[in-house]
């Protein structure tokens, strides 16, 4: 059980005084990039999607 309490005091001492966490405007900016990207992302796949969805169909009644 002390090795667990051990571990976790540990852990609280590294969160609190040895992780640097980033400053609120870098971390909206960041967001924002992300939910940019992912929202490029998932349309550039829906078209990807669509278009060989289109592309099987009229192959499928072709034959």
């Amino acid at each position: 059980m002390s090795k667990a309490k051990l571990f976790i005091q540990n852990l609280i001492q590294e969160v609190r005084y040895k992780i640097t966490w980033p400053p609120y405007h870098g971390l909206q900016s960041s967001s924002l990039l992300v939910l940019v990207a992912s929202f490029i992302f998932a349309l550039l796949i829906g078209l990807m999607d669509w278009s060989l969805k289109k592309i099987f169909v009229w192959f499928y009644n072709a034959f």
